[in-house]
């Protein structure tokens, strides 16, 4: 099929997710044929860099030979496997592997197909966990201010943004909500200490008086993706920990965006100094090859789930891709090849190339501030220049110049694959600053 072709049957049969269809069907079209390294190609012919890793997920790039190798070689071997009182090598494996890679004594890995479904086991996990405590009581869930943890109605619950999810805000039972620990300023400017303290104190507040009823407190470490990627203070979490220890609350850490060297380590609870008593990873997991998540729980938490008598104690949750043979592989996979490239070591010369440049980028008109973390580059467009108009203008612009961004309202920003190099990198900022400074 032509690109005519497809893009009539594509809106004649297709829903596309967070897609506004009037829109959609107005602007130019992008249908990506095939991805290689930080590259995608079109079915038209052009290429473009993926800049941001695919949803986030592609953290080697696309179609890298080890990866598939390992997909291919599983795939003649054993295809799927239920792991309900089962289990197979593959999964066995990754599991042993997370364990020594998770910090801790988080040693306990459940699987899942995507990041709502590691979320939700959290959840229950938390629940059950604190019914073997004698602790029935102890049901409510707390999340930050447009926080993000998927579009199943439990994670809505707990991760509500506001211009996502407004339409099911009536059928979710809400959890606490605190308010986001982020200030709208340059990255190292005062005030983002300052916006975490004052944000922490009144989760404190709040917390405190009905500790008895908290099961967990979620958040999104350090960054808060589908916020508007809102980067805040590592002393937040930190504080979180201490709060969560002394009110005998779990803590449940979602790097399902941020997880395998996003930030400049492994894992951001590792950059903030903090274990989670679960922590869901996703995404990067698989290099975004195959949907596969984890919840990896604390020595702790799956103890309490060993019975003291007769009475079974199962973790009620179960999913038909847990642990799926493939996907497993995909994953020993893709952890053999970043610990051959020494990611998130080696990330550190772009950490500081993306650095530079998105300050260079903040200093342009209509741009209100920019922050980094880690591989992690974002600016706001300010209302006056034009806001989240300007952003989708300055999207298309990107993608006219060589460069896939997808912004969030008036937030721009890279989150280019963990792999890409200094000329590639250069690239993308080159044509970011230049896509915002032709769109005025």
């Amino acid at each position: 099929m032509n690109i005519d072709a497809l893009r009539a049957a594509d809106n004649k049969h297709v829903w596309h997710p967070y897609t506004d269809q009037v829109t959609f069907e107005t602007e130019p079209y992008t249908c990506i044929e095939r991805g290689e390294g930080v590259y995608l190609h079109t079915v038209d012919g052009r290429k473009l860099y993926d800049g941001i890793a695919s949803w986030w997920a592609v953290a080697l790039g696309h179609s890298h030979p080890k990866v598939i190798a390992a997909l291919k070689d599983q795939a003649e071997v054993l295809q799927h496997s239920i792991v309900g009182n089962m289990s197979h090598p593959k999964m066995v494996q990754l599991a042993e592997r997370l364990a020594q890679l998770a910090p801790g004594n988080l040693n306990y890995s459940y699987f899942a197909a995507d990041g709502s479904s590691a979320t939700e086991a959290a959840l229950k996990m938390a629940v059950q966990y604190w019914i073997y405590q004698g602790r029935p009581e102890k049901t409510q869930f707390v999340g930050l201010e447009e926080g993000y943890h998927g579009d199943t109605l439990g994670a809505i619950s707990v991760g509500y943004v506001s211009w996502f999810h407004e339409p099911y805000e009536k059928v979710v039972k809400p959890s606490l909500r605190a308010p986001a620990p982020f200030a709208p300023c340059n990255s190292g400017d005062p005030a983002e200490e300052a916006a975490a303290d004052a944000a922490f104190a009144r989760m404190e507040a709040m917390v405190v008086p009905q500790a008895d009823t908290i099961a967990a407190v979620i958040l999104e470490p350090l960054c808060q993706g589908a916020a508007g990627i809102h980067i805040y203070p590592e002393s937040y979490v930190q504080k979180v920990r201490a709060l969560c220890d002394a009110h005998d609350i779990l803590m449940i850490c979602d790097e399902i965006a941020v997880g395998f060297g996003r930030t400049g380590h492994r894992f951001a609870c590792e950059r903030a100094g903090i274990v989670p008593d679960i922590l869901c990873l996703g995404k990067a997991l698989t290099a975004g090859y195959l949907p596969m998540s984890v919840a990896i729980a604390s020595d702790t938490v799956f103890d309490a789930f060993r019975r003291p008598d007769d009475k079974a104690r199962v973790f009620f949750d179960g999913h038909t891709y847990c642990g799926n043979p493939i996907t497993s592989a995909v994953a020993l996979a893709t952890l053999d090849v970043m610990d051959e490239v020494g990611i998130p070591e080696s990330s550190a010369p772009r950490i500081e190339q993306l650095r530079v440049g998105m300050e260079r980028i903040g200093k342009l008109p209509g741009v209100a501030y920019q922050k980094t973390l880690g591989l992690i580059g974002m600016c706001v467009i300010s209302e006056e220049a034009g806001g989240a108009a300007k952003g989708r203008e300055i999207s298309i612009e990107a993608n006219k110049r060589g460069l896939f961004i997808r912004p969030l309202g008036e937030t721009v920003y890279l989150w280019p694959p963990l792999t890409s190099t200094e000329a590639e990198l250069a690239d993308m900022l080159e044509i970011l600053h230049d896509s915002i400074e032709a769109v005025g």
